[in-house]
């Protein structure tokens, strides 16, 4: 007796295509990106949101905590009538007992999709290396796409009246984090303007800037780094983020002195950005630190709404990375299937 080998996802390894960074992307391959959120969150709006996930599973390694990556993902699997696989380290050998390769390969023979959240690029790299499916960069300590979506997303549902997703100009209030290296390359790609604005020694490097120039000249976007905290004026969004994290917590008086009060969130910060501004968060929130409770909760703020929207592009992100390997049996072959296995159940 032959026993079948091959799954119901056929991947050509050539073909295959992961989500690293948006900066791997299109304008163009966002904009679809973007229209597929805007019709499964309609979807959801009327409860009616398609199976596009049916009977398929998405593996989701995960090194470090979270909320909104892990939640985004396990309920759009959900809601898209597949499941999703929670895997800490605590539960999986990644890079002890067995190689992230062999982990990769052995999660793509049983999963349509690898989410992870690493603690390092290099292991990020490596899955993608070996495995044959779609992985998806969940946060590592470089890049975060799928917080990307979510917030050129939001933006476009709150564009100030008359403006368009390419007049805006982004001010990244804090330090050269992942998120934002990744704005910085996501805004300049798409042609959104960009300003990180903090303190000269927690400004990007080079190698980014680099990157950036590069999309600067196909996209005609601009962007500025700088100590200025006035040129908050020049843009309609106002991003917040940590000024440090958990493998920076030798350095959190230090950077809390740099960073506090000039470049925190506030009222009187939002009321100097350009009218109709809007707060963008991309959460948790330190609302001691870097954002006032009073900014955060204030009219502009849709740091909630950009919360949630990363629901939505988990939806987007699942199908739009797996609808093209899905072979869908023909209504002769689902029945010679069943046929086959029902008449041999009667037998057993």
């Amino acid at each position: 007796m032959k026993i079948p080998s091959s799954s119901a996802t056929d991947l050509n390894k050539k073909e295959l295509k992961h989500m690293l960074t948006m900066n791997d992307f299109t304008k163009a391959e966002i904009d679809s990106m973007l229209e597929l959120m805007t019709l499964l969150k309609d979807a959801r709006r009327d409860n009616a949101i398609p199976e596009l996930f049916k009977n398929k599973t998405v593996g989701m390694i995960f090194e470090a905590g979270s909320t909104r990556t892990r939640v985004s993902f396990e309920a759009a699997a959900t809601l898209l009538g597949g499941h999703a696989i929670f895997l800490s380290k605590s539960d999986i050998h990644l890079g002890s007992k067995e190689t992230v390769e062999d982990t990769a390969r052995v999660l793509s023979r049983m999963c349509d999709l690898i989410v992870a959240r690493t603690n390092s690029g290099e292991t990020t790299q490596k899955l993608t290396e070996a495995a044959t499916v779609p992985v998806i960069n969940g946060l590592d300590t470089v890049y975060h796409p799928t917080q990307m979506l979510a917030d050129i997303f939001t933006m476009m549902e709150h564009l100030p009246e008359g403006k368009t997703l390419t007049d805006l100009t982004v001010a990244f209030m804090g330090d050269a984090t992942d998120v934002c290296r990744s704005l910085l390359l996501t805004c300049t790609k798409y042609g959104i303007g960009f300003k990180q604005i903090g303190p000269k020694k927690y400004h990007m490097e080079e190698e980014w800037l680099r990157m950036a120039d590069e999309n600067c000249k196909n996209s005609g976007a601009h962007y500025e780094i700088t100590e200025d905290i006035s040129k908050v004026s020049e843009c309609e969004v106002v991003y917040g983020d940590s000024f440090y994290w958990t493998t920076q917590m030798d350095e959190k008086e230090e950077r809390l002195a740099a960073f506090m009060p000039d470049y925190v969130i506030t009222e009187k910060l939002m009321h100097r950005a350009a009218p109709g501004a809007m707060l963008l968060h991309c959460l948790p929130a330190n609302d001691k630190e870097e954002v006032t409770r009073e900014a955060l909760e204030g009219d502009y703020s849709v740091a909630f709404d950009q919360a949630e929207n990363r629901l939505t592009a988990q939806m987007a992100i699942l199908v739009y990375f797996t609808h093209r390997y899905t072979k869908e049996p023909s209504k002769e072959l689902a029945d010679k299937h069943q046929h086959n296995i029902r008449s041999f159940m009667e037998n057993l």
